[in-house]
This record gives C-alpha cells, structure tokens and sequence, in this order.
C-alpha cells in the first residue's frame, strides 16, 4: 500500500492530500530516510511524522484497504511522542 494511502487508513494524517503534502515537505521518515508517497508501506516499517515541534513515531503491524474506524489503530504501535 502507498505510504499516502496507509497514513489515511491508518488515521495518522486525515486526508490523504495533507499525507501527500507532508510526504513532498519532507516531514514522513520511514525507515530513517525520507520517502515519497508512492513508497510502499511493509509490516514492520517505522514511520517518523513531524508535526511541527512533535514527532510521533509509529511501528507498521498490518496494511489492509479498507478498516473501519475502530480497527484503524490497531494498524500500527506507537513507539514514541517527543519533541524535535
């Protein structure tokens, strides 16, 4: 799944346009690099997301296309929430 697509799903970021916006602002890390929105999201990839002073970082445990709200966070483990 594009990396775009599952921070939607996923209920990371609440447009898929504002998760294109921050992937082309360099402000999504996986895996340590910078990554464009067409990257393809694995289990077990770590996502860094800068939200201003705050980056939340988050452990991939399932890619799927379609969850409902509930299940949307079981989508993913966060690691750690500090500041930058």
């Amino acid at each position: 799944m594009r990396l775009d697509k599952y921070l939607k799903v996923s209920r990371l970021i609440k447009r898929r346009t504002v998760a294109n916006d921050a992937c082309d602002n360099e402000r999504v890390l996986v895996n340590g690099r910078v990554q464009r929105a067409s990257y393809d999201v694995k289990p077990g990839d770590r996502i860094a997301i800068r939200f201003g002073q705050r980056t939340l970082e988050v452990e991939v445990l399932t890619v799927a296309d379609n969850v409902g709200k509930a299940e949307a966070a079981a989508m993913y483990r966060e690691i750690m929430d500090s500041p930058s």
